[in-house]
């Protein structure tokens, strides 16, 4: 059946399904945070053919990608997610199978983190897209900013960096099969793709010991991206280190090591966090998360941001956020 058929109001009416009960049926949904908790909010625009497209996401993968997109801007403010609301443009052309498979993803994802949809909006669009605004809380102490970095703290990134791009290049050319990745890293890759997880998991451990300012964000736009973001709100510059950067196993032996770098620099949308904070707690951090998580380099006093090769077989290289993703360019 198709949305033109069902109409505006049969559409959501069966979407309300997928939400508690008590919180949907009116203008707004009415949250309560905890008290002495700050209120956290971000919204998120996905577009067909932008973010996600038929040839390479299934509905529920959308779904999933949407949710987790959201929760991971969360997750990079040092906030526990509360619910959500999912705006959809859609063309009547679109099944309304298709957009129950896209709320089975995304309710699948939320379960995980104890989270639920309070709400949304459905309209006519020509182009399909899913608008998401999730809520979080947080102990005003605790939240992450991307400006607290300060010099000669250490930059962490919670984990590989470039594996959603390799899922990319893979369900894009499925028909390139004389790669060397083993069936195992392949699947890796593609999951990495379509079923990124947001990393609410590190907030628990980055809170057991005493408090302390720590300046982060995610790595949606690449983790090139995220290292400028953060130094640019800081006012501070950063060295990182090409042979410690989280690199994915089998991306060298697949694509190369340049290409594997560019990837890991700027591939984006690994939902990883990147984080500036002191030396002792990056070291036992990167530990307990394990997976690809590494200290990448060191925030400075001087502005710039560069790469660079402690061999010194390659010469130092200064990122720019033009290098990385930016829409409209």
């Amino acid at each position: 059946m198709k949305v033109r058929k069902m109409g505006e109001q049969a559409l959501l009416q069966r979407l309300q399904a997928f939400c508690p009960a008590e919180v949907i049926g009116d203008d707004a949904a009415i949250l309560a945070p905890q008290p002495g908790m700050a209120l956290v909010v971000t919204t998120d625009v996905l577009v067909d053919g932008v973010h996600f497209s038929d040839r390479t996401t299934a509905p529920e993968d959308a779904g999933w990608r949407a949710a987790a997109a959201n929760l991971s801007d969360l997750a990079a403010m040092g906030a526990n997610p509360i619910g959500l609301t999912v705006g959809l443009g859609l063309s009547g052309e679109v099944t309304v199978e298709w957009v129950e498979r896209l709320y089975h993803g995304l309710v699948e994802c939320l379960q995980t983190y104890n989270t639920v949809i309070v709400g949304g909006d459905v309209v006519r669009s020509p182009v399909t897209t899913i608008a998401i605004t999730a809520l979080g809380e947080a102990p005003p102490q605790r939240l992450i900013r991307r400006s607290h970095a300060k010099p000669d703290q250490a930059i962490l990134a919670t984990g590989w960096h470039g594996a959603s791009r390799a899922g990319l290049e893979l369900l894009l050319h499925p028909e390139t099969s004389h790669h060397p990745l083993t069936p195992t890293e392949q699947a890796f890759f593609v999951q990495a793709h379509q079923r990124p997880i947001p990393r609410l998991d590190v907030l628990p451990l980055l809170w057991r010991g005493e408090a302390t300012l720590i300046a982060g964000m995610d790595s949606s736009d690449g983790l090139a991206d995220a290292v400028l973001q953060i130094c640019r709100a800081s006012g501070v510059g950063a060295e990182l280190e090409r042979s410690q950067l989280p690199i994915p196993p089998g991306l060298v032996n697949w694509v190369g090591e340049k290409v594997a770098i560019e990837w890991t620099l700027y591939g984006g949308e690994d939902f990883e966090l990147v984080l500036c904070l002191p030396f002792d707690l990056a070291e036992k951090l990167a530990g307990q998360l394990g997976k690809g998580a590494a200290i990448v380099g060191k925030t400075t006093v001087e502005p710039d941001i560069w790469l660079l090769d402690a061999n010194g077989i390659v010469p130092r290289d200064r990122l720019t956020l033009e290098q990385s993703f930016q829409h409209f360019s």
